[in-house]
């Protein structure tokens, strides 16, 4: 019988990096189709080629990086099929989270859902508003009261944060933004269940065309 309880290690210097690697991924500061050199990134870590490479090969299996023979480890560009599928794997995340705020007290979760929309109207920047948009989402889910949903939306957190910061500049003006998001809290607060469903599928389809426009062509 396997002994599943023993003491705990510390976090070890490949998940460390792993985890450093990912962050840099979601917030943008390695962006779609950047080579990461290993003798840079060691050096920047302070850590041998060895716990790098077993990081780096960590984020190769979530998908994050892609490993290209004799080429090098990019981080992955992601194309029309997995930019479908993931927000396919959101869509029924978020519509089934939204049906359930609608059945509690959903005019509360409308007001906490527009509060963010009010901070997303107040940012400063396009990074700003862009992790107003990621709060929107994560607390939209949070309200359902899920457990088990929560934990299925933080799987796609560091992809959906890279989507929404390639969003970012794909709106004519920073309002329309603000409105797409305001729309879905309001019809959230209606407690009208055809009406939020409806919104939330043009939301999630907006996102999928935008993402999709941006890609090189070929």
């Amino acid at each position: 019988m396997t002994d599943f309880i023993t003491p705990v290690e510390q976090e070890s210097t490949p998940s460390i990096v792993a985890e450093k690697l990912r962050q840099a991924i979601a917030y943008g500061e390695l962006v779609p189709g950047t080579q990461l050199g290993e003798a840079e990134l060691a050096r920047k870590f302070g850590v041998s080629r060895g716990p790098l490479r077993e990081g780096m090969q960590r984020l190769t299996q979530e998908g994050l990086l892609i490993s290209i023979r004799n080429r090098g480890v990019f981080v992955n560009n992601m194309d029309t099929g997995e930019i479908r599928d993931m927000y396919l794997a959101r869509e029924a995340i978020e519509r089934t989270a939204s049906r359930q705020i609608l059945q509690g007290d959903y005019a509360s979760a409308g007001d906490a859902l527009l509060a963010i929309v009010d901070e997303m109207a107040a940012a400063e920047d396009l990074d700003e508003a862009s992790e107003a948009d990621m709060r929107f989402h994560e607390l939209l889910v949070e309200l359902a009261g899920s457990p088990r949903l929560s934990r299925l939306h933080q799987t796609f957190l560091v992809e959906t944060r890279m989507c929404v910061h390639a969003l970012a500049d794909t709106y004519g003006s920073p309002t329309d933004r603000v409105s797409e998001h305001q729309t879905l809290a309001s019809a959230i607060r209606s407690g009208d269940v055809a009406l939020t469903d409806k919104v939330m599928l043009t939301h999630m389809e907006d996102a999928v065309e935008r993402l999709i426009a941006r890609l090189p062509a070929g």
